[in-house]
């Protein structure tokens, strides 16, 4: 079972870096080749604020990809409509997934990985408990629980989620405690007195 868990493990890390590397990739290649900035459309509208100019027109301070920009209403419409139009190219896939542009594809792919991870740590335990007759967590439960609760935790600060990090949080540290007390048993370190 040992090596089995060890296994997973670093199946979950290959993947995080793999996704990690797929990301970063796709960032540079959404990024547009000449200076015009791409809209987010992933951002609220409240994060579009609009001021007058000194002329008496009216100017849009837009999220980017690159951060805020100033820009004359119709340079906003024309980066919105270029937005859209790549939005409309994801079509129902876009909708489905919540999302507005492909590199979100690769992050949902990441929280669905964290998510299996998390998933699969309770048929990691069910398995060895049917092995040995009786209920057992094995140290592979841990790994799973730590390692695809991290990687909900970064997808759902991604999606700016707050109850879903908070949901991975509370339980991160008893993940990682109980990874640290398994490994002073097999050091042979005496266990605290229990409660």
């Amino acid at each position: 079972m040992r090596r089995l868990s060890m296994r997973l493990a670093l199946v979950a890390v290959l993947v995080t870096a793999g996704v990690s590397t797929g990301w970063a990739w796709a960032s540079l290649e959404n990024r547009p080749d000449d200076a015009e900035l791409a809209i987010d459309l992933s951002l609220r509208l409240q994060d579009v604020t609009v001021e007058h100019a000194a002329d008496g027109q009216y100017l849009v301070i837009a999220p980017t990809r690159e951060g805020r920009r100033t820009l004359s209403p119709q340079e906003f419409v024309e980066l919105l409509a270029q937005s859209q139009e790549r939005q409309r190219l994801g079509g129902k896939l876009f909708v489905l997934l919540n999302i507005t542009n492909w590199t979100g594809v690769l992050w949902v792919v990441f929280g669905l990985l964290g998510q299996v991870l998390f998933t699969g740590r309770m048929i990691v335990q069910w398995l060895a408990s049917e092995k040995a007759k009786r209920s057992v967590v094995p140290r592979g439960f841990w790994w799973m629980s730590l390692i695809g609760a991290t990687m909900l935790m970064i997808y759902f600060l991604w999606r700016k989620d707050a109850v879903g990090v908070l949901g991975q949080a509370a339980g991160w540290h008893v993940y990682l405690r109980n990874l640290v007390l398994i490994r002073r048993e097999e050091n042979g370190q005496a266990p605290a007195e229990a409660i």
